[in-house]
């Protein structure tokens, strides 16, 4: 499996991004006018916005396109069903639900096996939640010290209006799919489409 170690905070001035996105609160010292680079291509306008939208949900190039595929399929706007189907991946309804710090720590905990979705375990970050599923914590990870930190700190935050938060029970339901209204960065989707049209 690839991993991406690429500097977060080195990567997010580059990309153009907060790191507050990708849920860091770090922030770049650097003088931003030494990073001064010439006018892209049209090109390179659709590469940056590709890299972006790879780089916040943690895909390498063969799965992203594989999502882009799917979203080709769909009916409706492809652009917009690429980051449905983005915001769909079980790791970043575990981010989104606030039961970790980062989307790479959420997809770390699903690995690991501290979810169950519908009831069964699972442990495949990049799996597809649909409207109606219940992602919550395996009874067995409640009692661990992370996640009784992470139940405290949940009063504090609140889930997007697309999921329905049960703090009590450590769960959440998709109530339905994210629509573009939902998504908390800026991102010119329909870049990505013209890139993969050619």
């Amino acid at each position: 499996m690839a991993i991406n170690r690429d500097p977060i905070l080195k990567r997010c001035r580059a990309l153009g991004i907060s790191p507050a996105v990708l849920g860091y609160d770090k922030e770049s010292h650097r003088n931003p006018k030494g990073d001064v680079r010439k006018k892209l291509s049209k090109y390179g306008v659709q590469l940056k916005e590709k890299q972006k939208l790879k780089f916040i949900y943690g895909v390498m190039e063969k799965q992203f396109y594989n999502y882009y595929e799917m979203a080709a399929k769909k009916a409706g706007m492809t652009g917009e069903n690429l980051l449905v189907i983005l915001e769909s991946r079980l790791d970043n309804i575990v981010w989104r639900m606030g039961m970790a710090s980062t989307r790479r720590e959420a997809r770390q905990l699903v690995t690991h096996g501290h979810f169950t979705l519908n009831g069964n375990k699972v442990d495949i970050p990049s799996l597809l939640v649909k409207t109606g599923d219940v992602v919550a914590v395996k009874e067995a990870s409640r009692s661990s010290a992370k996640f009784k930190a992470l139940a405290e700190a949940l009063d504090t935050k609140s889930a997007p209006k697309w999921l329905d938060l049960d703090k009590t029970n450590l769960s959440v339901k998709v109530v339905n799919a994210p629509a573009r209204d939902d998504i908390d960065y800026e991102v010119d989707e329909q870049q990505i489409v013209e890139f993969y049209s050619k």
